[in-house]
């Protein structure tokens, strides 16, 4: 904490997406849009499934999960971007901003991890259907849920010591909408070697060992799938599977877009658009990923608006 206390910088200026002033107040718009939907769609789907019996399954536990980090994820990041469309220069304190790069890197990477554990979920439900119940107990659903944000705040904690122990005393302009780990280098005054050695190490891991996970486990669901005889049989197994793997394309193509490059003035230039996807879009993607193309989450939404319908016109009535 001493060599926080050293440097000269107290706050930065957080540089926003564009600063032509013809963009501001569409931008804005569009990305408030976009964060009342991802809000509204994910406490949605947590809601939809604690109050429907019949999602009270393992696979919708770990669906309510993502949903709870899409929601955490959004919140750490948009607020305060659209404050950057709405004001000259949008400043964030040291500390604010040192929270807000925390908070982002423990749900990114317990986004990875709770991709990997699902599709374990459906390598379980499809190759072991007779055994899934026993193998995907209550019990393991909340050890793997609690190691998913364990190894969030693992991550998380390295990264943010190995940031804290810079110090700042050059330009205080962050060339991003939020702190990230990259632009937050940039303006160091001191070496910085080091944090790209652990950056890489750690990006590499949370990235290459969750998609090794998915990668491995769709194999064997691939290779299962195949000795289903009927076609019926092949389409159902794959339709419990195809919301997953949209979900992951989308996030891992953009996290790996981001961070399996060289930190440059180029790539940092290029990275906005493709951090905006897994910071902003895929947590609003994401709900309606599982819910519009899920039959069951189909029928639940029906019957909860059907059972409040109910209640509504029978205390009218009264």
């Amino acid at each position: 904490m001493e060599e926080v206390n050293q440097s000269t910088v107290t706050e930065f200026i957080l540089d926003g997406l564009t600063k032509n002033p013809e963009l501001q107040l569409p931008l804005f718009l569009v990305f408030l849009g976009v964060y009342l939907v991802t809000i509204v769609g994910n406490l949605g789907m947590i809601t939809l499934i604690m109050f429907s019996s019949q999602l009270h399954t393992p696979m919708y536990y770990l669906v309510s999960g993502l949903s709870f980090i899409d929601s955490c994820q959004s919140t750490a990041i948009t607020p305060k971007m659209l404050l950057n469309f709405v004001t000259e220069k949008n400043v964030i304190s040291y500390p604010e901003c040192m929270a807000q790069f925390y908070f982002f890197c423990v749900f990114a990477v317990a986004e990875c991890y709770m991709l990997a554990v699902m599709a374990y979920d459906r390598y379980v439900a499809i190759s072991n259907p007779l055994l899934y119940n026993v193998t995907m107990s209550y019990q393991v659903c909340l050890w793997m849920i609690a190691g998913v944000y364990g190894m969030g705040f693992i991550s998380a904690t390295a990264d943010a010591i190995s940031i804290m122990r810079l110090l700042f005393c050059k330009d205080n302009i962050i060339r991003h909408y939020f702190c990230d780990y990259f632009p937050l280098l940039e303006l160091s005054c001191s070496s910085t070697f080091i944090n790209e050695v652990l950056a890489w190490s750690l990006g590499s891991i949370t990235i290459l060992v969750p998609a090794v996970t998915i990668l491995s486990s769709y194999i064997f669901i691939v290779v299962s799938i195949l000795n289903i005889h009927s076609t019926g049989g092949r389409l159902k197994a794959f339709s419990t599977c195809s919301s997953h793997i949209l979900a992951v394309a989308i996030f891992y193509g953009s996290l790996s877009f981001m961070y399996l490059q060289p930190p440059s003035h180029s790539s940092l230039g290029q990275s906005k658009l493709s951090s905006v996807f897994y910071t902003i879009v895929v947590p609003m993607l994401n709900p309606m990923i599982y819910s519009l193309r899920n039959k069951d989450v189909k029928v639940a939404l029906n019957k909860l608006i059907q059972k409040v319908n109910f209640h509504t016109t029978k205390t009218n009535f009264h």
